[in-house]
């Protein structure tokens, strides 16, 4: 819930500096031009270039030739500690269904140290499956940054290119509405530079 209300303030702060943004341009836009009669100008007489940009990040990233080859490389990593996985909790259930056949013949000393046996090989399991998380997160995260970087400069790229104050990301239904006539759209200029 706190991370919900935490990306709902950067939304909220997001379309304030937007707004701000927006605002500051318009008048500066509006003071470099020649002073006009705005009592006789109609409203859809008046045109704006676009400052600001939209696409799809993750279609993007998703796009790129190299995301592909990266994610095989992930998915292969997440099979071996899977299989690994595997092996060492059949290798726990078959030592914990030994105890549970044995135990009431176990002498004392021998049942003690077989449930120490147990709980330590648990307790190594669950460390194990924690690191493998940790582990093909940290795998993610480095096969994708250079993915991330050549992603961000492309965009970067672009939006100069076309003389854009902010690019705004549509996913995850950020944008309710983007007015076609005073936003570019740069997904396909985007995606044509990243397959070059």
């Amino acid at each position: 819930m706190k991370q919900m209300t935490h990306l709902s303030r950067l939304r909220w702060l997001g379309i304030v500096a937007l707004s701000l943004l927006l605002s500051h341009l318009g008048v500066r836009r509006a003071s470099a031009q020649a002073p006009v009669d705005t009592a006789h100008v109609s409203a859809a007489a008046v045109t704006f270039e676009p400052i600001v940009g939209y696409l799809s990040y993750d279609s993007l990233l998703h796009a790129m030739p190299d995301y592909t080859v990266a994610m095989a490389r992930q998915e292969s990593l997440r099979e071996a500690y899977e299989a690994e996985l595997k092996r060492v909790t059949d290798e726990f259930n078959s030592k914990y269904e030994d105890f549970l056949e044995g135990q009431a013949e176990f002498p004392r000393t021998i049942l003690l140290k077989r449930q120490t046996e147990l709980q330590e090989l648990m307790r190594q399991n669950q460390l194990f499956r924690q690191q493998g998380l940790d582990d093909l997160k940290t795998a993610e995260e480095e096969a994708l940054r250079p993915l991330r970087q050549r992603l961000a400069s492309v965009i970067a790229e672009v939006a100069a290119s076309h003389r854009l104050a902010i690019v705004v990301n549509t996913d995850l239904n950020a944008t309710l509405y983007i007015d076609p006539k005073l936003c570019c759209d740069l997904t396909d200029e985007a995606l044509a530079k990243l397959k070059e």
